[in-house]
């Protein structure tokens, strides 16, 4: 760490069993999850919904951060919907991901901008930029 950084909070979680037949908790017991593979029927989530829930919910974050910063007020019914897409290529596996975010009453230019600063600082984003082939839609 720099002497500017500031650890803000660790999440601590203990996987057992992968995603065909596992159990994910985190150490504070506020998640207890079944774990189960993408399109099988079954109990349980995958790791793909996963991100895409915990990404569509900090880049709401950091769309307020940037809202904030400007003064505006994103408008309640702010939607978020994730689209994490599991793809195999000779052999490889690798992600593909889409946020469609709508902003109902926002000028369509002022919601762009507020997509484009939260897509720079939103911590998901910056995690996967570069790795993952990314669609950030206002609709």
């Amino acid at each position: 760490m720099t002497q500017t950084e500031k650890l803000l909070y660790t999440a601590k979680t203990h996987t057992t069993g992968g995603r065909e037949h596992g159990v994910s908790r985190s150490s504070d017991g506020h998640l207890d999850i079944r774990l189960s593979t993408p399109g099988v029927a079954g109990i349980g989530t995958n790791p793909e919904q996963l991100f895409a829930a915990g990404w569509s919910a900090c880049f709401e974050g950091a769309m307020g951060i940037a809202a904030r910063k400007r003064k505006i007020k994103l408008p309640d019914d702010l939607a978020i919907d994730a689209e994490v897409d599991l793809n195999l290529d000779e052999g490889a596996f690798f992600l593909r991901a889409r946020l469609n975010v709508s902003v109902p009453g926002m000028d369509r230019e002022v919601a762009q901008a507020l997509l484009n600063e939260a897509h720079q600082t939103c911590p998901y984003s910056k995690a996967i930029r570069g790795n993952v082939d990314v669609a950030i839609n206002l609709i």
